[in-house]
């Protein structure tokens, strides 16, 4: 049963990733994303589209249940071509997830339904 029903949403830049070379800024993205996650956008060749729209999923998700989340705590995945998100230690949360980049914006919105246990 859902307890409770939440939506968040977040607009990026993508020109902040673009200004960000990953092999000089390692450190920045590290304290943001996983590994799995960082691997998955360095296979593009416009991986700051990518990184943004991670980004604006994690900020999505940490609108829906809550700022003290951190970002590395948020994971980022695709299954069948499909965006989803994992949040560890919250095994009662479920999320849907959608992203987008056109041009110089990225945009995620995330729904988040809380689970009684």
């Amino acid at each position: 049963m859902i307890e409770s029903i939440s939506v968040g949403i977040d607009i990026v830049d993508i020109n902040r990733f673009r200004k960000l070379d990953y092999k000089k800024n390692s450190r920045f993205f590290d304290r943001i994303f996983s590994q799995s996650e960082i691997k998955y956008c360095l296979e593009f060749k416009n991986s700051e589209e990518h990184f943004a729209g991670k980004f604006a999923v994690k900020e999505s998700v940490r609108k829906c249940i809550g700022k003290n989340i951190k970002f590395k705590d948020i994971i980022t995945f695709h299954e069948k071509n499909k965006p989803r998100v994992e949040v560890k230690n919250k095994p009662r949360y479920f999320f849907k997830v959608s992203i987008t980049h056109e041009q110089n914006i990225a945009a995620a919105v995330v729904l988040c339904e809380k689970l009684i246990r």
